[in-house]
């Protein structure tokens, strides 16, 4: 049965880019035309080389038409991705300084002596031979130059999109933006836009984005999207919507094998549900949260640990001297720590890692030591707490249970936060320094719980060579929280350091 117009125009293709074909919702209509517009070195070539190999890989013919790039300039490009583009027809129209000849088969013309109309005719011509089913033009640029008038360029550019669509090939083409910055003709032309944009920051490396402008009758994701150029490609990170993902939540506790810090909490930490450790630095927030995570591993459960601050290597030997034996943990693979480097960092990438650490490996525990870090990794910190919103209910959405740490600034008195975020946590657990007896001394407590009662005692703790031994409550004290408190009973009520 013939298929009818509003079925052929939801057929899609993929593009072969990892995370692209998620954001337009399974790929690309087929048999039209599509702009790749960016700055130079924001990623087009890389791109258009995956759309084409990714036909190759199908069994599709596939073109690439190049009005600025050379043969062996695309050849290192597919070199440094370990790419063979023998499978992909290449027709060069850079090679200025040379005539075309029987020889030179991958050079049609010589662009300055012939007119726009001329070309397009013979790449018609050529086009017809191949029979391509994707097809690359790199770039329009040289096409609006050749023009010479924005009248006759669009004429040419509709003339070229009605000739491919007869021939049912998906095109690609690409824009660099140097010829005109404010220049729609083609935008107006094409079945979709694509916009490549690079981030450059003061201090790291540059943050890459991607952003679709138009695809007629397709819903898409919108807004901005980061992306990156490994080896192997283009991998772009879909912006997170929480929204879109299911409640998998199943209800229980995570203890943290110290009783006296469960009864504070009420019983430990509930499924689904995000926990703040916030205090100075140094009082134990890292500390509290490997707890709960060594508590998590010892049932047999998976753990996430994102380090943004501190080695690998000082944190086995601070975990090594207190008794967390966290170097076995990652020895039986219950336990996956990674260095984060805030400076290198892109803030779809750790949420594309998160995702796929949910749905692959079955996590269930998420810790973040620091939000500190993250909050440096962030291009942009306005949009901070709405990135952050996003992640944390996407995990809490799995059942994860999330624990990250803050350090506040200062290390007694008056404690300031680099940004509030106890609103988005559903538990905030509170560390102090403070001072008794003629020693720092360090205590927590909870000053919130959303999903249950909690105790509102203040507790001493101390980290020694057995672990952590939490405390009774400081009953006898007052102006505990400010780090200055006042003493109201006997010295023996004070916890001794024995752990």
């Amino acid at each position: 049965m013939k298929k009818s117009t509003s079925e052929t125009l939801t057929e899609r293709i993929p593009t072969g880019i990892a995370g692209l074909d998620e954001i337009i919702g399974g790929g690309i209509p087929k048999h039209r035309l599509f702009v790749i517009e960016g700055e130079p070195g924001s990623g087009k070539t890389t791109m258009a080389l995956q759309f084409l190999l990714e036909g190759a890989k199908r069994g599709e013919k596939s073109l690439y038409i190049t009005f600025s790039e050379t043969e062996d300039e695309l050849n290192a490009v597919a070199e440094s991705h370990h790419w063979n583009l023998k499978k992909i027809e290449l027709i060069d129209l850079s090679a200025i300084e040379r005539q075309l000849s029987p020889e030179s088969h991958t050079t049609l013309f010589h662009p300055s002596e012939l007119e726009l109309t001329q070309i397009t005719e013979n790449l018609l011509k050529k086009i017809d031979e191949i029979q391509p089913a994707r097809i690359v033009f790199d770039s329009v640029s040289e096409m609006r130059l050749l023009a010479e008038s924005p009248l006759r360029y669009r004429r040419q550019v509709l003339s070229l999109k009605q000739a491919l669509s007869k021939r049912k090939s998906t095109v690609f083409f690409l824009d660099d933006l140097t010829s005109s910055s404010q220049d729609l003709q083609v935008q107006s032309i094409a079945h979709g836009v694509v916009r490549l944009t690079r981030l450059h920051h003061e201090f790291g490396g540059e943050r890459r984005q991607v952003r679709i402008l138009k695809m007629r009758g397709v819903k898409f994701i919108s807004g901005h999207h980061d992306f990156e150029i490994n080896t192997g490609g283009v991998e772009v990170y879909p912006r997170m919507i929480s929204s879109q993902h299911e409640e998998t939540i199943k209800p229980g506790f995570l203890e943290s094998g110290v009783k006296e810090l469960d009864l504070l909490l009420g019983g430990g930490l509930d499924r689904g549900t995000t926990n703040l450790f916030l205090g100075p630095a140094g009082s134990g927030k890292s500390t509290m949260s490997l707890l709960f995570a060594l508590s998590a591993i010892r049932k047999g459960e998976k753990v996430a640990f994102f380090s943004f601050d501190e080695t690998i290597a000082n944190m086995n030997r601070r975990c090594n001297a207190i008794g967390l034996e966290v170097e076995k943990a990652m020895k039986s693979g219950l336990l996956r720590i990674q260095k984060v480097d805030p400076a290198e960092l892109s803030p779809g990438a750790f949420s594309g890692l998160l995702q796929k650490l949910v749905t692959t490996e079955q996590i269930s525990v998420v810790v973040i030591d620091s939000l500190n870090g993250y909050i440096q990794a962030m291009p942009q910190e306005q949009f901070l707490t709405l990135q952050l919103h996003e992640l944390f209910t996407y995990l809490n959405n799995h059942g994860i249970v999330t624990l990250m740490t803050l350090a506040q600034h200062g290390m007694v008195g008056s404690m300031q936060s680099p940004v509030d975020l106890t609103y988005l946590a559903d538990t905030v657990i509170l560390t102090r320094f403070f001072e008794a007896n003629g020693a720092v001394k360090k205590a927590i407590s909870v000053i919130k719980k959303r999903t249950g009662a909690h105790e509102d005692t203040i507790r001493e703790f101390a980290v020694g060579q057995n672990g952590v031994k939490v405390g009774p409550a400081l009953s006898q004290f007052q102006g505990i929280l400010t780090g200055v408190p006042r003493f109201h009973g006997e010295s023996e009520s004070i916890m001794k350091k024995n752990v």
